[in-house]
């Protein structure tokens, strides 16, 4: 039987906008909602968050434990090598690696992205971004825990600053799938790097309410509202 772990990876001075993970969005905290929706999906056997053993982290473990999610922490800057310390605590077969700064994952992207990876057979690697199409923010991949202990003697340097980032990098070394999601809407920020991209999550939320919204109903309501999607328009891109 495989088993289908997510690891939610969340520190108080992370980049992007320190503390946020713990912020509230109509009365729920980021990781809150990352949590609601990585549970909606219903393709995940556990949920785990990853975070630092900092004193000013202690607060997420809080929250985590309030919320029902195991934690593990480590005190390691290498983000390859925490995970696996992770899954050595947690074993699992397959990993589902979410960043902390985006609280409008789909779950349904969720559930897709996982059971591509469980039908098509021996797979190291799904992911949405190959093909930039969603909004920054709501990708997801997939990987499976033996290629990254397989990466973990490969990946150097800068590599090991991301849990698939070698992976990525080298994709004619590793069974791979990408799912490409059109039309492109890559052109969306829907991830928390900056005072403008809480501000439009914020209006987001604040019209949606309390559940997860699919990404082309959130596209739609965004298309139709140029004054809320040009809240973070000039924030530069980045990687998913």
């Amino acid at each position: 039987m495989v088993r289908v772990v997510g690891i939610i990876q969340a520190r108080m001075a992370a980049n992007g906008l320190p503390g946020q993970i713990l912020q509230t969005l109509s009365g729920r905290t980021v990781l809150d909602r990352m949590i609601r929706a990585a549970h909606d999906s219903a393709a995940l056997d556990d949920l785990l968050v990853l975070t630092g053993d900092e004193e000013v982290d202690d607060a997420i473990v809080d929250e985590a434990l309030r919320l029902g999610v195991a934690v593990h922490r480590s005190a390691d800057p290498d983000v390859l090598r925490a995970h696996l310390d992770a899954l050595a605590a947690y074993p699992a077969d397959v990993v589902v690696p979410f960043d902390a700064d985006c609280p409008l994952v789909d779950p349904e992207l969720i559930a897709l992205a996982v059971r591509v990876f469980r039908t098509v057979p021996h797979l190291d690697y799904v992911s949405t971004a190959f093909t930039q199409t969603l909004p920054i923010g709501m990708d997801v991949e997939v990987v499976a825990a033996d290629t990254l202990a397989r990466v973990d003697a490969l990946a150097e340097g800068e590599a090991r600053g991301s849990v698939t980032g070698y992976v990525a990098a080298h994709l004619d070394d590793f069974r791979v799938m990408g799912l490409t999601l059109p039309p492109d809407r890559s052109h969306l920020r829907l991830a928390i790097d900056s005072m403008e991209d809480w501000a439009l999550i914020s209006m987001v939320v604040s019209h949606f309410g309390d559940n997860a919204v699919p990404v082309d109903k959130l596209v739609e309501w965004l298309d139709a509202n140029p004054a809320v999607r040009a809240l973070n328009a000039r924030v530069p891109a980045r990687a998913a």
